[in-house]
């Protein structure tokens, strides 16, 4: 069987766009000679739809789009994932053969935790269907299905699949890709079985899908891997005929089966055969990219499609000559080029020299379009209308926060008056403990480093290789008062990261850390101000997400809470 996956990279609610996606790659694979071509999961609509899928306009929409992608589905088998509306609402894979829709596999298990919440929008499957493909025996599960170590795989396997096809749309952490392949790995020796798997890919708000769409044989073995953070076609022959005579050796599927029962008649369809070819398509195995490598792509990839989906064509960061803006730039470079990314320095009267000339000879460097703003005039103007306000009190965070407030205002400016989307420019460390300004250095429309941590922005801005030394070797400072450095205010980003992350990301409490190590009066220090922050959190735009617990979908925390942990 020639089988082909189609990693493709759809839009949420452009139908039109991603059935011509869709439409595409199918010629394509069919070009190639493919006899099964598999797509994303909920690849018709782009995943997730969220409450679109509410809207009855808008699955009437989706099944119209279905029925013409199934009628192009001649001399092939093609599956690909969409809502489907039978009395209730499924995530279901519809497999399509002879120009018209044979059957819909409804998804079983709907993930509720983290970035999901499938449980708003869909009722859970309880079908099993077989796809007879000439000789071979097919089972098709959808995403989360194939996360479980037992039914519907384990069921499909006793059924006599050979080859268990998962539609996916399983977003990116760190170090997701390689856990996700070491599961399906697990479930191929498991069910002496070959897994494909084909996952979406592209950014979707927050979300990042990596791709990374796998072939495993029976043992356990992958045979293909796509590229991660692109999109692509896996082209690849595989011979089931293995299968069979391994399972009548292995003793543990007698076991299985005695202990899962009768599961019943499976119904099989009949859905093509194998075509006759020459040749054999194997393409290499893509390798996995180092941890910063794909912190990088996945940075570069979220922007991009921000921009791009949102019909957007350049952007603005402010510049300070500091690490966070010169990484947010030089990510911005990647994603965009260099002509359409524009920067712009605002300096103060608490702004150094060398900031100032950094600032300017990163924009340079990078080959973007620089501007410098001085904000004292109007610093000055605000400080005169406050002054009768302010008479008596003691200068403070307030003339510090001013001046982040008059940065946004002009960068807010700027955005309006040429339609350029506005990337803030903080990093996880700060949003987490609340060192930012509302409506001031959090003002943008997406913050790309949103979910990076101080210590990874140092990381990330050497891997790069294209931000001045001296701007990664400064001291951190907001300078907005004489002599300011980051760590007059905050734990050192060494020390305070990892409290972050075991706080924030791994939610042990106050007594766990103190008895993991962590210095009590650090953590004391960091817990009080994370949690008084997230009404800050709040208000952040959206970005990119990297981390396996993300603020916002994945970390829900009341803003009026007396639960000290």
């Amino acid at each position: 069987m020639r089988l082909a996956l189609a990693q493709i990279n759809p839009t949420v609610g452009d139908l039109e766009g991603n059935r011509a996606l869709v439409l595409d790659r199918l010629a394509e694979a069919l070009d190639a000679g493919s006899d099964v071509v598999v797509f994303p999961e909920l690849a018709v609509t782009g995943y997730p739809p969220e409450d679109l899928l509410l809207r009855p306009g808008f699955i009437r929409a989706a099944e119209s789009s279905l029925e013409q992608i199934a009628r192009a589905a001649r001399g092939v088998t093609l599956l690909v994932g969409t809502p489907y509306l039978d009395r209730d609402l499924y995530n279901a894979c519809a497999v399509c053969s002879g120009g018209e829709v044979k059957a819909l596999v409804k998804k079983r298990f709907l993930p509720n935790y983290g970035v999901f919440d499938e449980f708003r929008y869909f009722a859970p499957g309880h079908d099993l269907y077989l796809f007879e493909h000439g000789d071979a025996l097919v089972g098709v599960t959808v995403c989360e299905d194939m996360w479980q170590p037992g039914p519907p795989a384990t069921d499909l396997a006793l059924a006599g699949a050979q080859l268990l096809i998962n539609v996916s749309a399983s977003p990116f952490h760190v170090g997701k890709d390689r856990e996700r392949e070491e599961m399906f790995r697990t479930r191929a020796r498991d069910n002496n079985a070959y897994v494909a798997f084909c996952n979406t890919v592209g950014g979707q708000d927050e979300l990042i899908f990596d791709g990374h769409s796998v072939v495993i044989d029976d043992e356990g073995e992958v045979i293909t891997r796509a590229p991660g953070f692109e999109e692509a076609l896996l082209v690849v022959d595989v011979d089931l005929s293995s299968v069979v005579a391994r399972r009548l050796t292995d003793a543990r599927r007698r076991a299985l089966a005695k202990d899962r029962g009768d599961i019943g008649e499976v119904p099989t369809i009949h859905v093509g055969a194998p075509r006759a070819r020459q040749g054999e398509r194997r393409p290499p195995i893509v390798l996995f990219a180092g941890e910063l490598d794909q912190m990088q792509q996945a940075l570069v990839l979220g922007l991009r499609d921000y921009v791009g989906k949102n019909g957007f064509e350049q952007v603005l960061v402010g510049v300070s000559g500091g690490i966070d803006s010169a990484l947010t730039a030089a990510i911005a470079v990647e994603a965009l080029g260099p002509e359409a990314v524009h920067c712009v320095s605002m300096p103060s009267r608490y702004s150094s020299e060398a900031t100032r000339m950094d600032a300017r000879r990163l924009a340079e460097s990078l080959g973007c379009d620089f501007r410098e703003i001085e904000i004292e005039q109007v610093f000055e103007a605000f400080l005169g209308v406050l002054a009768p306000v302010f008479a008596g009190r003691d200068p403070d965070l307030t003339e510090e926060n001013l001046q982040a407030r008059i940065r946004g205002t002009l960068l807010m400016a700027l955005s309006n008056k040429f339609g350029w989307l506005l990337v803030a420019t903080g990093n996880k460390s700060e949003l987490s403990v609340g060192y930012a300004t509302l409506y001031g250095d959090m003002a943008g429309g997406f913050a790309l480093l949103k979910d990076v941590f101080k210590t990874d922005v140092f990381r990330l801005s050497r891997h790069l290789g294209t931000i001045p030394e001296s701007i990664i070797d400064r001291a951190p400072s907001a300078e907005l008062r004489a002599d300011q450095l980051d760590e007059d205010s905050l734990p050192p980003y060494s020390a305070l990261d990892q409290v972050l992350e075991a706080y924030v990301e791994q939610d042990r409490s106050l007594e766990e850390l103190s008895s993991d190590g962590f210095d009590p009066d650090v953590v004391e220090r960091a817990v009080a101000m994370i949690d008084r922050a997230e009404y800050k959190r709040r208000q952040a735009p959206p970005g990119v997400r990297l981390r396996p617990k993300a603020f916002g979908r994945d970390r829900r925390t009341p803003i009026t809470n007396r639960w000290r942990s």
